[in-house]
């Protein structure tokens, strides 16, 4: 077949190049927590601009802002009245606007949450649905059902909310409205029209503001099955492990997720990451499709223990899902949901030393990387007083439930309390004051620190041709208690990871960080380094 006159080739193209979101280091600023700005001890869009600096410091690609929209905050945002504007206790559509453009201006992009599967029950629909009658079309939008029994007084089915207790409200009419989460978050129905061209318009409007992508809350839920069948009471939480719940995952959130594809289709180098709590890898690999999501967080390491062995499972477990459907992986360590990292590894000492060591682990695989804010400054959970508790799940499940150990607010400078956040001492959750060693200000100016060594991870990913070779992990052997793997090959980066009780051999290669300072030549316990 003749491919053109010659003397007149065409230059070879250059290969495409991956997407941003494809390798890229995100951090979760959680809006609340991060800085405030107006003295009210809550963070704010202002605070979160003020701290750019610091974000480009730390190097990071992209942020992802929890939401800041309007909310009664039953659940501290994620009950949503108006998905297109600013709450005031965060600032102006204004701030949100200076917000971006000083952030694109740092060559950082910004994400933001998305909360499709439900809304506050203060949402200008759900009032028009309790003043409206049952079959009229404002309930159609929510799941409103008769209940069972003779007089209807019971739910209308056995569904249990996440935050506790049964997943259906009564009305005073004798209707039950559906909520997967709080009472206050009334679950929205996808098979009406008017939700699903309402969510097309929410990206729209972010989209069109500039932003460059969404993490999508609870991107399993959104679409019920017919009939609302029981679930097995064995099932709990998000994804329901082995056990049918038919709550989560039900086959036609795939349309919903296809929707939203073709809505970021038309805004060029736009990406969607969903939350996504399946068990079963050939099921969460449908959401990584190539007309469905870009990204697809993987929980596996936030579940497993500081085990190499357990942790070597999990990475290949991780990996393999996203290979299946030809998507990047998705690495975190800890979020707004989770215990931080330095606690969950046992705190202390102990606990810091295997979050470091894991932070590298996490920093040297192929795919995005999601941070949560303070993970690098090593911050553990606090110890909050019942009184103080601020989460609805303290409420409704009681206080061993609370996610507000892992959500107070980030210690920038100084001595005491607030540490900057604030100038107001009373901050919406409390501030620890032994966290004075651990502010952003003191561990700048210490090489050995928590925040020194994510930077310098950070640094060597974005620079080290190691990490340029390949995707593929290659495993060596190992002592038992450890691991190491090389990425793409001869050339690669080698990460060796050492969960023993003793110190080991390194495999061979020039050192180019470790975690923890080397004893000898030999990585210590609770350690990892990279070498190439």
């Amino acid at each position: 077949m003749r491919r053109g006159v010659a003397g007149h080739r065409r230059p070879p193209e250059d290969p495409p190049r991956p997407a941003w979101w494809a390798d890229a280091v995100f951090y979760e600023v959680y809006v609340r927590s991060f800085a405030d700005s107006d003295a009210d001890g809550v963070g704010d869009l202002e605070g979160i601009r003020s701290r750019l600096g610091y974000l480009e410091l730390l190097g990071v690609d992209a942020l992802w802002l929890t939401p800041f929209y309007r909310s009664p905050m039953a659940d501290h945002g994620y009950d949503v009245s108006d998905p297109r504007d600013v709450d005031p206790m965060f600032g102006t559509l204004g701030d949100f606007d200076v917000l971006l453009t000083e952030a694109h201006k740092r060559g950082i992009k910004v994400t933001v949450d998305i909360v499709p599967n439900h809304t506050s029950n203060r949402h200008s629909w759900f009032k028009s649905a309790m003043a409206a009658a049952p079959g009229s079309p404002e309930r159609d939008r929510y799941v409103f059902r008769d209940g069972r029994g003779p007089d209807g007084s019971e739910p209308p089915n056995n569904w249990v909310s996440v935050f506790g207790g049964p997943a259906w409200t009564r009305v005073p009419d004798g209707q039950w409205y559906l909520h997967l989460f709080a009472p206050q978050q009334p679950d929205l129905n996808y098979a009406n029209a008017d939700v699903r061209y309402d969510l097309e318009r929410t990206l729209r409007f972010w989209l069109d503001r500039g932003v460059d992508g969404f993490r999508i809350d609870v991107a399993h839920g959104m679409a019920k099955p017919p009939g609302l069948p029981d679930m097995d009471p064995r099932a709990a939480g998000f994804g329901g492990g082995e056990h049918y719940d038919p709550r989560f995952d039900d086959d036609g959130v795939h349309e919903v997720h296809q929707m939203i594809r073709k809505v970021l289709d038309e805004y060029p180098d736009t990406m969607a990451v969903g939350e996504i709590w399946v068990h079963d890898d050939e099921r969460l690999a449908r959401y990584l499709r190539p007309d469905e999501l870009h990204l697809a967080f993987n929980f596996r390491l936030v579940l497993t223990h500081f085990d190499a062995d357990a942790m070597r499972t999990s990475i290949e477990r991780s990996l393999a899902v996203p290979r299946a459907a030809g998507a990047p992986a998705t690495w975190t360590l800890s979020n707004h949901d989770v215990w931080r990292t330095v606690s969950r590894y046992g705190g202390g000492a102990a606990g810091l030393r295997r979050a470091r060591a894991m932070a590298l682990v996490e920093l040297a695989l192929p795919g995005a990387v999601y941070l949560y804010n303070g993970e690098e400054l090593g911050l553990p959970n606090v110890e909050t007083p019942p009184e103080a508790m601020a989460d609805p799940r303290a409420r409704s499940q009681g206080p061993q439930f609370s996610r507000d150990p892992e959500r107070a607010p980030i210690p920038w400078e100084g001595s005491l309390p607030p540490f900057g956040f604030s100038r107001n001492p009373r901050t919406w959750l409390p501030m620890p004051p032994e966290w004075a060693g651990l502010t952003a200000e003191r561990q700048l100016e210490d090489a050995s620190s928590t925040l020194s060594l994510y930077r310098r991870a950070v640094e060597l990913r974005k620079t080290q041709a190691a990490f340029r070779v390949g995707d593929e992990l290659e495993w060596y052997g190992a002592p038992a208690g450890c691991f190491a793997f090389r990425r793409g090959g001869k050339g690669g980066l080698i990460c060796a990871l050492n969960t023993s009780a003793s110190s080991i051999a390194l495999p061979p290669g020039e050192l180019l960080l470790s975690s923890s300072p080397l004893v000898d030549g030999r990585l210590p316990p609770d350690s990892a380094a990279w070498l190439v």
